[in-house]
Order: structure tokens, then C-alpha cells, then sequence
């Protein structure tokens, strides 16, 4: 019996019709384990996950391959989007035990949850040196029945090592400025000065990274700083990897030209990389900057946005290829080719576009098809909507609508600021709806969070540690924006829950709350993802929520976090991006600016695009409505500044380019 017919996950609902006898990560799954003494097979996957959808077709849909699995082992399917904890934990003991690690994920475990055997995508038959899935399968039931000894020492040793690996360093300061210029030298070795982005292939969009150079840049003019991130940014905006019809971003290039996309598209990369652009533009007035970062809004609103006024999880990579006979394949709703540009736009027109987007005929992509760029200069407007029309008529990639708590907070967070930046009050407003969503349904009386929804249910699955700090960040952002005091107040009840819930010593944070679900290790991660780690997350948010109050414990609980930062940024600054970047705000200050006067004014947008880093806004004419307005009044009947760090405050000011110079 397949148990996955209730979940609230697109990608469990996706194997609810598979003839394998899935079941949900549940207490239940691991008893019947037990009573049948058998082993467990764990397979985790997200749905825009190509490799994932591959495995499933070849095995999973498979009646044989189900039936032998059905006979011989526990099957349970996890969505790691739902489940970050569960596919932290195993990843790290699949990347201890192989050296790799990716998804799908293919785990093999005891009825304790013990695992003992490790795999990411098997074939249905050998090939290149892999086993098939059949092969590992029957050869893990031999084990489990042969060799049950065995089976239980490696699976032992592999919780005994999992356990031994303790993250420890030397002190709770935060990083100071030796640490960071290491860290900007460390990553200057790294640049990719012809290509941008760090590293080589494949190379992902590195969100983090940009504001901490953004910051880092603001604090002590180093130019080399901003020239990485407004190079890193050029390239990815006149790449593959950046949609030049629709605005929005692919999860990574395949190579290091950022030419060839891997095509999903996910709600966390485009809330960042928004938001990185918003504050280039911020930084540097750049138009390209300006454009793509209102693009990458209009995108997530557009194509994201669910009917209970949150943001889905990602568009698939893949989608029919249109030839009426049902083969879905990766990138087949974004390519073109010269012949499909002049069949749109005719021949002259065809062969301007081709130019304009660098359009070969022997292509970028595969069989002779090429992902749309922008070598060069600004593509004709009419051209790109009479393309952008054309493909609206081509079959779209899947979506997975699941709302995620995290994600939305880094959409908030995004949509609210570019809305203040641009005078785009329709994008306040749905950064303010989503806020909205999440507090009437994933939010609860005591402050406790649920990670996921879909049509507006609440999951089953609770908070880790990055939804309690995106979420507390995207409340700040909309406090800071729109002068609303109730923000903070719950950005407040969400940091209390950290300190109190995922806090350990010596300013250690773990990723699940200590009455969670106890898994064989309780996971703790301070380095980057695809998304900020939670502990720096939460560094962050504590310390702008301590700079909107003047909470000593949330300051000092922040400083204590940021010690595991000072420890990597010299060693591994392009994995602590987010922790860097809270630590440039930290040694800033950062400074409080309070403007007593209308929300939206003149003084209030200056407060909002200065560049010092991490600097906190309060705005509004209610003295009650928000700490930093307390006793701060206008002068004269005019509209006032006032800004204030490290306990001493400027002159206040009503004049609109003094307040811009004391906010750089």
C-alpha cells in the first residue's frame, strides 16, 4: 500500500501512484521495519530535481523492481525541501562514506534508523562502473540477511563517527578586521576574473558571497571588493543562467561561463540574488543592476506567487519538448534555435535576435539548440515580447507550489526592499501578504513554526532553525519599509525561540529545536548552501532585531554566534559568505536610523538606500509605534534624522543630503 496519497509535498504526491509501498518519514514506517525484520530504504529527492525524476521513471514506476522492494524492504521517501534535517544528517554520512554526495539520495538503514549502505542515483542496469538499482538491491537483502553482524558494525561506527564530528573552535569573538580581509583575500584567489563567480564548473550564484563584498566594500572602500560582485553580477546577468525573456534565475550553470543553466528554477536563489541586486544598485546606480533585480521580483510574483498570497518552491527543469509524443526533457521551455527565432520574428528580425542573444546554429545547448544570452548592450524590447509571447505558448515546467517558511522569509525580505527602492508599492504588498500567510498558517500561539504549506494547509513538519531566522529577517525588512511595529514585535517572538530552542554553549546553534524529533545526530551546520546557513541566519537577524531595541541579549547572543565565523573566514570565506556579512554589519555598528516624519518620505527613502552595512530604519510619526522612535521628535515642524551607532548619535538632521552622508 503507497502511503503518500495525504501529503502536502508535490514531490511525495508525485510517487503516491508508484506500485512501491512508499511511506512518509513516520514512526509507523520504522515499526513495521521491526516487525518485519527488514531493512529501511530511505529515498530523498525534491521535485525540481532532474536525476530524481529519472530514477523514478527507470525504477521506482517500474512493477518488477516495486515488487522487490515491496517484498524485501521498508520504502520511505522523504522531500528534502520539507525535511531539511533528515536530509542533512544522511547526506553527511553519505559524503563520509563516499566522498560525494547528491540527490537522489539512496540510503539504506536499520529499523533504529541506523544506516549502513549509500548511494545517490543507481541505473535500472550497469553502466559506466555503477551497479544496477536491482544489483544494490538484492545485494543489501543478501547482507541484511547473511551477514546481519556485519550490517550492524558498520551501520554502529557510521553513528559513532557521525557523533564524533563536533563542530569546534577556539572562542566566542566575532570576527574582526584581520579576519575579513583574509577572508577577501581568500576569495580574491578564488575570482574567476574572466568569467565571474568563484571557482570553476560548476558555478552556482554566490548570493552571499555579493553582499558581503557589497558590505565589505561600503565599510572600507576597498575597490577591489565592489569590482568582484559588480563583474560576478554582469556575467550572470548577460548569461544562460539568467532567463532573458522572463527575468528570474537558474539554479547553476554546468560551466563556468555561466552560459549553460541546470534549468530549475528555485523561490530561494531568486529572493537572494533579487535582493544582492537590489543593493548593487543601491551601491553603484547600475541600470543592468536596476532592471534585473525588478525582473527577478516581477518573476517570483509572476510565475511563484500561490493563490493564498505565498511563494511556490521552485519551476522544474524539465517540461514536454512539444512533439505531441510526451518526452519531457530539461530545458526544452527555455532554448532556441535560428530556424524557431526566424519562424517567430521572420528573417530579419530572426537574425537580429540570433545576434542579440547569441544564437548559433551550432547552439550552446544540446542538438544544435542554444540558451538565449546577452553578450552585449540591451536586446530590442519588441523582440523580446513578441519571444516572450511565443513561448508562453510552449508546454510550462511543472511547479512545485509548497510554500516553505525559509524561502518566503528571504522572498519578504527581497520584494519588500526592491518595492522601497523603485516605488514599486505592489511589491510591498505582496512581501506583506506573504508575511501575512505565514502568520495565519505557519505560525502558531506560542510562536512555534511550520515549515511547509500547500493551499493553504499547514504540513506536518516542524521549523528548523533557517525558518525561524528568514522568517525574523523578512518581519525586519517589512518593520524597516513600512513603519508597521507589529513586524518587529513578531520578528521578536521568532528570535526568542532561538535563543531558547536551538542555542547550545559557547554561542553554538543547532538547525532543529531541542524538543524535535531526535534523529541519529542533531544537525548544526554554520556553513552556506544554496541559501544562508541558519546559524549565521539567525546571527543576523538577532543582531538587527538587538540594533531596533536595544536588547543586550540579543546583541551579545549574535556576537557569540558570528565565533564560528571568525574561525572559517580565513580558511573558507566562499562558505561563510552570509556570516561575513553579518560580521561587516557588526563592526559598523550597525547604525540605527530613526526618521520622525511620514513612512515613504524623502528623509525615510534616504534612511532606506543608505549603504552602511546592516543599518536598521524606523520611520513613522507615532513615537509608540516603533524603539527607535521613542523621545526621537521632529524639529522645527520639520521632518528628522536622527543616526546613532555603538551608543553615541549624530546631530539629528532634517536635511536630506547630510542624512544621505551620515548613512554611507
Amino acid at each position: 500500500m503507497n502511503r503518500l496519497a495525504g501529503a502536502t509535498s508535490p514531490y511525495l504526491l508525485q510517487h503516491a501512484d508508484n506500485p512501491v509501498d512508499w511511506w512518509p518519514w513516520i514512526p509507523e514506517a520504522f515499526e513495521e521495519a521491526r516487525r518485519r525484520d527488514v531493512p529501511v530504504l530511505l529515498s530523498v529527492g525534491y521535485s525540481a530535481c532532474h536525476w530524481c525524476h529519472v530514477m523514478a521513471h527507470e525504477s521506482f514506476e517500474d512493477a518488477g523492481t516495486a515488487g522487490y522492494l515491496n517484498a524485501h524492504f521498508v520504502s520511505v521517501k522523504v522531500d528534502r525541501e520539507e525535511r531539511p534535517d533528515v536530509d542533512a544528517v544522511y547526506m553527511e554520512a553519505v559524503q563520509a562514506a563516499t566522498g560525494q554526495g547528491g540527490w537522489p539520495m539512496t540510503v539504506f538503514m536499520t529499523p533504529e534508523g541506523e544506516p549502513f549502505y549509500f548511494g545517490t542515483y543507481f541505473p535500472p542496469e550497469p553502466r559506466h562502473g555503477m551497479p544496477s538499482f536491482r544489483q544494490v538491491l538484492e545485494g543489501v537483502r543478501a547482507a541484511w540477511t547473511d551477514r546481519r553482524d556485519e550490517v550492524g558494525e558498520v551501520a554502529g561506527k557510521i553513528v559513532r563517527d557521525l557523533a564524533q564530528r563536533e563542530i569546534r573552535y577556539e572562542g566566542q569573538e566575532p570576527p574582526g578586521e584581520e579576519e575579513l580581509a583574509r577572508a577577501l583575500l581568500g576569495l580574491t584567489r578564488d575570482f574567476d576574473a574572466e568569467h565571474g563567480g568563484f571557482g570553476g564548473a560548476p558555478k552556482f550564484p554566490p548570493s552571499m558571497v555579493i553582499e558581503f563584498l557589497l558590505r565589505h566594500h561600503a565599510r572600507t572602500g576597498a575597490e577591489g571588493a565592489l569590482q568582484m560582485a559588480v563583474e560576478t553580477c554582469e556575467k550572470m546577468a548577460r548569461g544562460g543562467i539568467y532567463d532573458q525573456l522572463g527575468g528570474g534565475f537558474a539554479r547553476y550553470a554546468v560551466d563556468r561561463t555561466f552560459t549553460v543553466p541546470h534549468f530549475e528554477k528555485m523561490l530561494y536563489d531568486n529572493a537572494l540574488l533579487c535582493r544582492a541586486y537590489a543593493h548593487l544598485w543601491r551601491s553603484t546606480g547600475s541600470e543592468l543592476a536596476r532592471r534585473v533585480a525588478l525582473e527577478t521580483a516581477d518573476f517570483m510574483v509572476g510565475e511563484l506567487r500561490t493563490n493564498e498570497g505565498g511563494f511556490a518552491s521552485a519551476l522544474d527543469a524539465d517540461s514536454d519538448d512539444g512533439t505531441g509524443e510526451g518526452h519531457h526533457k530539461e530545458g526544452a521551455f527555455y532554448v532556441w534555435t535560428p530556424a524557431r527565432l526566424r519562424d517567430v520574428l521572420g528573417e530579419e528580425d530572426g537574425a537580429r535576435a540570433a545576434e542579440a542573444f547569441g544564437v548559433t546554429e551550432e547552439g550552446t545547448f544540446e542538438e544544435g539548440a542554444s540558451v538565449l544570452r546577452l553578450p552585449r548592450g540591451d536586446a530590442p524590447q519588441d523582440i523580446r515580447r513578441k519571444l516572450l509571447d511565443a513561448r508562453a505558448a510552449r508546454p510550462r515546467p511543472g511547479r512545485d507550489d509548497k510554500v516553505v517558511a525559509a524561502w518566503n522569509g528571504l522572498a519578504i525580505a527581497a520584494l519588500a526592499e526592491t518595492g522601497a527602492y523603485f516605488d514599486r508599492p505592489d511589491l510591498v504588498e505582496r512581501a506583506t501578504e506573504a508575511a501575512d500567510l505565514l502568520l495565519r498558517v505557519h505560525m502558531d500561539e506560542q510562536a512555534h513554526l511550520t515549515r511547509t504549506s500547500r493551499d493553504g494547509r499547514a504540513g506536518a513538519n516542524a521549523g528548523v532553525l533557517e525558518d525561524y531566522a528568514d522568517v525574523a529577517e523578512g518581519f525586519l525588512a517589512l518593520a524597516s519599509v513600512t513603519g508597521e511595529g507589529v513586524w518587529l514585535e513578531f520578528a521578536g517572538f521568532l528570535l526568542d525561540q532561538v535563543l531558547t530552542r536551538f542555542s547550545g554553549e559557547d554561542g553554538q546553534l543547532f538547525d532543529t529545536a531541542e524538543d524535535a524529533e531526535r534523529l541519529i545526530r542533531r544537525p548544526q551546520d554554520p556553513t552556506d548552501n544554496a541559501v544562508p546557513s541558519g546559524w549565521t541566519a539567525a546571527a543576523g537577524a538577532l543582531l538587527s532585531y538587538a540594533a531596533h531595541t536595544g536588547s543586550e541579549p540579543h546583541r551579545a547572543a549574535a556576537e557569540r554566534a558570528l565565533g564560528v565565523v571568525k574561525a572559517l573566514a580565513p580558511r573558507a570565506p566562499r562558505h561563510i559568505g552570509h556570516g561575513l556579512a553579518v560580521a561587516e554589519a557588526l563592526l559598523d555598528g550597525p547604525r540605527e536610523i530613526a526618521v520622525a516624519g511620514p513612512v515613504g518620505g524623502e528623509l525615510h527613502r534616504v534612511a532606506l538606500l543608505g549603504t552602511a552595512p546592516g543599518a536598521v530604519v524606523a520611520a513613522g510619526e507615532d513615537p509608540a509605534e516603533l524603539p527607535l522612535l521613542h523621545a526621537r521628535e521632529q524639529r522645527n515642524g520639520q521632518v528628522t534624522a536622527y543616526v546613532c551607532r555603538g551608543f553615541v548619535c549624530d546631530a539629528p538632521t532634517a536635511d536630506a543630503a547630510e542624512l544621505a552622508a551620515k548613512v554611507r
